[in-house]
């Protein structure tokens, strides 16, 4: 009797304790991107078509070139989802500090001569002042008046980008990328490779920062604010500090973004700082779920494959037979990617991640139905 009452209050030893659910999860996510980083890593190797998607094999040049634009694109979506997923800020001026990666990154290299790897680092400290700055004014309001003052700071710099009245921004032609800063082994067709690596570390970098910062008291805060912004200040907390360390985070990140665009497409071009773009940025978000990492940065490589795809899948032979009003709109970027969004919101508003999580949440319940295909003792 004695030894059975010892047995039962005896603490089971660390090592035969279960993981709590949170680190378990955490730990199979992290080792989930890991493998997919590896996947994406191995890509230039793999001389498979794909038609339709690719205009030819993964490793070839253009197709790793539309796979670096992608990489790029969901590393800015991830970009937006600190700000509008976790935070709640829905901010029309987004792709302003994208714009501003590349202009400045560029301008840098022209009028002081230095090199790619130290004006992309530069541009992004400065950028993260100013965004300091336009956010210290437009988080002093809040709704539909914030974004309505993030357009406005958008507008404004995409109008002088295109008047160009200081003679810097090169107007609607836009900036040529400044070659001479840019080192030999990201110069070039032969070296799509190293360029598509970078789009592909950019990723990582911003998946890791705003995992960080978003896993951090800060994050909850933000977490918090977006769902109760009253409660947080009842609480003893001020949002507006959080909200500004939140702005200031996200448009450092899409100011990295952009200097690695410019470096991709060979240039700066003015439609990077307009409403539209900040506009896709949203459609990116939304279609892979605000308010998960993953799943923003799926939907802007996802949005990013379609924009450069849709266009030339007219004459790639995919559509052929289809009758002629049906092959014209879904040739059409915007048509097929707003067809989406709007079945999106109709029948999965949580996007492709709440899609997911819906799975999970079936299979789950669907082997609960089936007691003998767990182990005795686990918890439905």
């Amino acid at each position: 009797m004695t030894d059975t009452a010892d047995t039962a209050v005896r603490p089971t030893s660390p090592a035969a304790a279960p993981l709590p659910a949170s680190r378990s999860t955490s730990t199979r996510g992290g080792l989930i991107a890991l493998v997919v980083v590896a996947v994406l890593a191995a890509l230039p190797f793999v001389g498979v078509p794909i038609p339709g998607v690719l205009p030819g094999e993964i490793s070839s040049p253009g197709s790793l070139q539309v796979l670096a634009i992608g990489l790029v694109f969901a590393g800015i979506a991830v970009s937006y989802d600190i700000v509008f997923g976790f935070t709640g800020l829905l901010s029309f001026g987004h792709a302003l500090f994208v714009a501003l990666g590349a202009y400045g990154t560029n301008l840098l290299m022209e009028s002081t001569g230095l090199p790619y790897a130290v004006a992309v680092p530069l541009t992004v400290v400065l950028v993260a002042v100013i965004a300091a700055l336009l956010g210290g004014v437009a988080l002093r309001v809040g709704g539909v008046a914030f974004a309505m003052v993030t357009l406005a700071y958008a507008e404004v710099f995409s109008i002088l980008l295109l008047a160009d009245p200081l003679r810097i921004s090169g107007g609607e032609e836009g900036l040529a990328l400044v070659s001479d800063g840019v080192p030999d082994l990201l110069r070039g067709v032969v070296n799509i490779r190293n360029r598509y690596w970078l789009a592909l570390v950019f990723l990582v970098v911003a998946y890791v920062i705003a995992r960080m910062v978003t896993a951090s008291r800060a994050g909850r805060v933000w977490e918090a604010i977006r769902e109760n912004e009253d409660r947080v200040e009842l609480l003893g907390l001020k949002p507006l500090p959080f909200k500004l360390v939140s702005f200031v985070i996200g448009a450092s990140l899409a100011t990295l973004g952009g200097g690695v665009y410019l470096l991709l497409v060979r240039g700066a071009n003015p439609s990077l700082a307009s409403a539209d773009f900040t506009l896709a940025l949203l459609v990116m978000v939304v279609l892979g779920g605000a308010g998960r990492l993953w799943g923003a940065a799926i939907g802007g490589m996802l949005y990013g494959l379609l924009t450069l795809r849709l266009s030339a899948l007219g004459t790639s032979g995919v559509l052929d037979g289809l009758p002629d009003p049906i092959e014209g709109v879904l040739s059409e970027p915007l048509f097929v990617l707003g067809t989406l969004f709007v079945l999106l919101m109709l029948f999965a508003p949580g996007g492709m991640a709440g899609m997911s999580d819906r799975l999970r949440s079936t299979l789950r319940r669907a082997d609960g139905a089936a007691p003998t295909t767990r182990a005795p003792g686990t918890p439905p």
